[in-house]
């Protein structure tokens, strides 16, 4: 091709190509920006119309997330129409992937349902602090797919919901009281009973600790430095850690009294 050919070719083909391609891909990255805001827009609607009704938040969460997947998925589909690629083909194209995406798709449908069943048994609810699929915390979010759980340590943790509904579940705000669980060591001659009211005094009168039921305090059994008592006051899920540790507080402090110290284990050596 002569250079006047060639002037031709990229002042005739390639340069309106190009404007084309440019046009279609700023209108499909605008399309994108204008379709996203929407769908945001109408999940917002939909959320508060399901507040004015008083909706659960774990059953808002999970509409909110279906309507935003299935609108989102409407867009991709609609961006993909207006720069020109068929649907049918487009689907074609999805369907030939192969196996890997059909084993996929098939863990997501798996997890679609898992969420169905969930929200229909309410095994726990969000807000709840839980162990589920191995992770303990509190849940903040029942979606389509996933439950998003919070763990103490500040971790935001996915867990796919077919993990969840499939393994066992611990719902540890289930009831609305929950046990705290600790001991106290006492000296061999220490008098139980004494012990035992002095803890009992004080833990009463902690911050938070459910009035109507416990403290529990027995001899749960005996080792080679005495009995072993159990302390076991009862609060709310919320308030189990600072319970826990204002018991433990006051279990050192009644324990500091000569009459219940326990003497320090000692290290016999025996010479052969």
């Amino acid at each position: 091709m002569d250079p006047t050919q060639i002037n031709e070719f990229v002042t005739n083909t390639l340069l309106p190509l190009g404007a084309d391609l440019l046009v279609k891909l700023g209108g499909a990255v605008l399309f994108w920006l204008v379709g996203k805001r929407i769908i945001g827009f109408a999940t917002n609607i939909l959320e508060r119309a399901l507040v004015t009704q008083s909706v659960d938040p774990t059953v808002r969460r999970y509409f909110g997330s279906a309507l935003n997947i299935v609108l989102t998925a409407a867009l991709v589909v609609a961006i993909f129409g207006f720069l020109g690629v068929e649907t049918a083909t487009f689907a074609a194209l999805l369907a030939g992937v192969g196996l890997a995406v059909g084993t996929a798709w098939g863990d997501l449908l798996k997890n679609f349902a898992a969420g169905v069943f969930m929200l229909m048994l309410r095994p726990f609810k969000v807000g709840d602090y839980v162990t589920a699929a191995g992770i303990t915390g509190t849940v903040t979010e029942i979606s389509m797919f996933v439950t998003v759980i919070l763990t103490p340590d500040n971790v935001v943790t996915m867990v796919g919901n077919s993990s969840v509904f499939g393994g066992t579940i611990q719902n540890f705000s289930g009831h609305p009281h929950r046990r705290v669980d600790l001991e106290a060591q006492l000296a061999g001659d220490a008098d139980v009973k004494e012990a035992a009211e002095r803890i009992r005094a004080r833990v009463v009168n902690v911050a938070n600790t459910a009035k109507e039921v416990g403290p529990d305090l027995f001899i749960l059994r005996f080792n080679e430095r005495g009995p072993v008592i159990c302390v076991r006051p009862y609060c709310h899920t919320d308030h189990y850690w600072q319970v826990y540790a204002d018991t433990n507080a006051i279990i050192r402090d009644v324990l500091g009294d000569s009459a219940f110290s326990v003497p320090a284990q000692t290290v016999r050596v025996v010479q052969g």
